[in-house]
């Protein structure tokens, strides 16, 4: 009965992850905000848009396809935004999947990283083109391999190796996220009865290291920069997020009654506690009917992703600790690798990924009607079109709506492309792109939406 319900969980998490990664791509969800900008220059500049040296690696992979696609001669940006968009969500989803596959035999470690889908990835990947969505994915799927014995431990760690290079320059939570990867590496390379495979393994410890050091690096250069000091100030606005906070909430009360009463977990309590979260994450698309301030707002997952960052780096010591901690370990840990408990958090966690997937399914929706308001709009009118004569900060398009992303945007859902732009009077000074190529009226010369 163990072994089926756990199966049962791995499946179902998977199957709703890869579900969610098709219904993004079919809506093309790639282009929200800084996605329509990066896909218009990297089809105007015929090169990546690896602009940000410390996330080269990732962009390189997910624009790879994209780029093939153009010099080949494709020149219909809906087929390209949704190959964009495929990328962007097929590689953590792929290593989201590999993370469940290695840990489905263990129900604590499988509860943990289903916890980690609930969490961290579906509350922050709206936001799918940022770097950190494969990053967070990367990092658990290298700890899940660290920690599981299997007998090719050859592949393992050549696996990690290619996760390491990645991971060199993929985001800033490295900084953190490296080191802790690759202490697990080199202590599964001392405990491991089978033994690693020594220079592969040190090799992959190495590219988790380098990856720190690039990302420490790249903080202490950009440290000044306007557009960092603007996101360090919104590092704690992460409760704007209700689909992080939520199940934040309902995660942290468990484990605080937890580690204090280790036999409450043996109750009925944590199911009820997350029962709960899970329920309120689920009706937060029905919220505004009670208060039209109180919505799900996209760019909120942008705002969350550090602290979502660090609640994985927690995740991911929780995993080593399960599996590590075998001499004398705490009260809580002994309580939660009981089968019952166990069986309990892989169910729980299950039922909040499934209550977390509700609200990215009705978010996906809105955005999928706002892309065709705006290609009505664009195909309808010639020149600039003033974004203040427009409904943009009325719902649901305030959800949507970044207004130096506007331009490229406005340009990828045409069907001819320059004929018309939506603006924003703005001078970019007082809300900048990261980039200055972003924000400018793209030329796409000889694209068009479904040409």
């Amino acid at each position: 009965m163990r072994a089926l319900s756990q199966a049962a969980a791995y499946r179902g998490v998977v199957l709703l992850l890869w579900v969610l990664a098709a219904y993004g791509t079919a809506t093309c969800r790639g282009l929200f905000w800084d996605g329509s900008s990066f896909l218009v220059n990297i089809l105007d500049q015929g090169w990546f848009h690896d602009f940000y040296g410390a996330r080269s690696h990732v962009d390189w992979l997910t624009q790879a396809p994209v780029l093939a696609l153009s010099e080949l001669g494709v020149r219909d940006t809906r087929l390209l935004a949704m190959v964009y968009s495929t990328t962007l969500f097929g590689l953590p989803t792929a290593l989201y999947h590999l993370a469940l596959a290695r840990v489905r035999h263990d129900a604590v470690l499988l509860g943990i990283v289903i916890a980690v889908v609930a969490t961290v990835y579906l509350p922050t990947s709206f936001f799918i083109v940022g770097e950190y969505n494969t990053a967070f994915a990367a990092a658990t799927a290298g700890m899940a391999v660290t920690l599981t014995e299997r007998g090719r431990r050859l592949g393992d760690a050549a696996f990690l190796c290619v996760l390491g290079v990645l991971c060199v320059r993929s985001y800033e939570a490295m900084t953190y996220l490296g080191p802790l990867l690759a202490a697990a590496i080199v202590w599964s390379m001392c405990t491991s009865t089978h033994g690693m495979a020594r220079l592969p393994a040190a090799i992959a410890a190495l590219a988790f290291l380098a990856a720190s050091v690039v990302s420490a690096a790249t903080l202490a250069e950009y440290w000044s920069h306007p557009h960092f000091v603007k996101v360090r100030s919104m590092s704690f606005d992460f409760w704007q997020n209700q689909q992080f906070a939520i199940p934040l909430i309902g995660l942290a009360i468990c484990a605080a009654i937890g580690l204090v009463r280790p036999s409450w977990l043996q109750g009925r309590g944590p199911l009820v506690v997350v029962g709960i979260a899970a329920t309120a994450l689920a009706l937060t698309p029905w919220y505004r009917l009670l208060d039209q301030d109180s919505i799900l707002y996209p760019p909120a997952h942008y705002l969350a992703r550090q602290a979502a960052g660090l609640l994985l780096a927690l995740l991911l010591v929780c995993m080593w600790l399960h599996v590590g901690w075998q001499r004398s370990p705490p009260a809580a840990l002994v309580t939660l690798r009981l089968p019952a408990v166990a069986r309990r958090l892989v169910a729980a966690m299950t039922v909040l990924t499934i209550a977390a997937a509700l609200p990215d399914a009705a978010l996906t929706r809105l955005w999928s009607d706002y892309l065709e308001r705006l290609r009505a709009l664009v195909d309808g009118r010639e020149g600039i079109i003033r974004a203040r004569d427009l409904p943009l900060l009325d719902w649901p398009d305030k959800l949507f709506a970044q207004d130096w992303s506007l331009p490229a945007m406005s340009a990828i859902v045409s069907r001819t492309p320059g004929r018309a732009f939506v603006r924003v009077d703005n001078d970019y000074l007082t809300n900048p792109p990261f980039d200055p190529a972003c924000g400018t009226l793209p030329r796409l010369k000889g694209y068009g939406w479904g040409r």
